[in-house]
């Protein structure tokens, strides 16, 4: 499962991150010492555990390897794995193009700081881009002294919240945790008495991992094109669904080329196949570095991915200086593409919690407000009903650096290629 970290800036996704990578055996006792010893030189004392995280991001940074680098971990039950650095300035963009879709989300609060704008905008925009499988860890209780009153207090302004967005309150755990003292992560804490729930690894145990679209045609995002000598064209991109196997003839859309997979590669082994989740690197014969690019998507020639003329879309608007109305042109972000797009029709505003229609044709819309509206790509692009391809239908909508509104496709008129 695909696992990301949301919340407000500093309000410690990074240390609880490092703290459950830890408490998993996954960094060792050693490597703790020097990032501790690290840190404290740098006069970042407390953030060794932030650090595990972005140490990875350094090693990254370093080599050229076509494996999309993430940060795998199991607890009893599942297997995870995390997705981007959380703490990164880019984040929300990358909560959205990044390589994976979300299966859950661990939502993170600093108990004294309550809501920040960031808690808001990425609780809301995981609900809209589907992910319903949420833990909320009411971080930094070591700051009031474990406290009851103040995590109560926090406890209901995070349920009013996240019932107004939409999802069950009463089936989200809200877990009192220290992430640096390590509280209720993988022990029960005597802290903190008045919590009855389960520690933070046995609520990752009860989440569900996703069924593997394995039956739906293959579409395959994009991420990069490599050039590897004696090899030839390699893409890289993560399966959203059906499969891939050497000999498919594929075809990459927009773009309009074909070509045959020669061989499939996950984490430089071969395999007979690759199926949805799977972040692979695919040798193209027929398929030159400059013919495809980042955003093209991959599907068999007997099933080629949508290019939209035009395509009807439910929107949340989460932020906008003024209000968006007919004309505006921002950049749709959706799977690996980013494309700007024209707004063509306001066709209606909903009521979010009923879904009954609150105005139609409405001149504009602002921040809050949930509308179908109609929109046109200024250049090709694939997206694909959120209904048949969820991961090819969702989309956020940017404009001056940050994230304006996100939705779905909920249907899309073809191109004529």
């Amino acid at each position: 499962m695909n696992l990301v970290f949301i919340g407000h800036v500093d309000h410690g996704k990074s240390t609880l991150v490092g703290r459950l990578l830890y408490e998993l055996g996954e960094v060792s006792e050693q490597q703790m010492k020097n990032l501790k010893a690290e840190a404290e030189k740098a006069g970042k004392g407390t953030f060794e555990f932030a650090w595990v995280m972005d140490s990875l991001k350094e090693e990254r940074e370093r080599g050229v390897t076509i494996d999309i680098a993430h940060k795998k971990f199991q607890t009893q039950k599942n297997f995870f794995t995390i997705i981007d650095a959380p703490g990164h300035r880019d984040f929300v963009k990358n909560m959205i193009t990044g390589a994976s879709q979300a299966d859950a989300a661990i939502l993170v609060v600093d108990v004294k700081d309550g809501i920040q704008p960031q808690t808001k905008e990425h609780a809301f925009l995981a609900k809209t881009l589907g992910i319903n499988q949420l833990i909320v860890a009411i971080n930094k209780m070591d700051a009031v002294k474990y406290e009851e009153a103040a995590y109560n207090k926090t406890l209901d302004e995070l349920k009013k919240l996240l019932s107004s967005i939409g999802y069950k309150v009463d089936q989200v755990p809200f877990i009192p945790t220290s992430a640096y003292m390590g509280t209720n992560i993988k022990e029960k804490s005597s802290d903190t008495p008045y919590y009855k729930g389960n520690t933070l690894l046995a609520e990752l145990d009860n989440f569900t991992a996703p069924e593997k679209p394995v039956d739906k045609p293959l579409r395959l995002p994009v991420q990069d094109v490599y050039t590897i000598t004696g090899v030839g064209t390699v893409p890289v991109g993560r399966v959203e669904c059906g499969m891939m196997k050497p000999g498919d003839k594929i075809i990459f859309m927009p773009a309009n080329v074909t070509g045959e997979v020669k061989t499939v590669e996950m984490h430089h082994e071969q395999l007979p196949k690759a199926e949805p989740g799977d972040n692979v690197g695919f040798n193209v014969r027929g398929v030159g570095k400059n013919d495809v690019k980042r955003g093209d998507v991959v599907g068999l020639t007997s099933n080629p991915p949508t290019v939209a003329d035009e395509f009807t879309a439910q929107i949340v608007v989460l932020q906008h200086p003024s209000a968006i109305t007919v004309g505006y042109t921002p950049v749709f972000h959706i799977h690996t593409a980013q494309v700007a797009c024209t707004f063509t029709e306001l066709v209606k505003k909903i009521d979010p919690k009923t879904g009954a229609v609150k105005e139609e044709n409405p001149e504009f819309l602002k921040a809050g407000d949930v509308a179908v509206v109609k929109v046109k790509p200024t250049r090709p692009l694939v997206i694909e009903p959120a209904k048949e391809f969820p991961q090819l239908g969702r989309f956020a909508i940017r404009d001056m650096g940050q994230t304006v509104a996100a939705g779905m496709a909920v249907e899309v008129k073809a191109k004529q290629m």
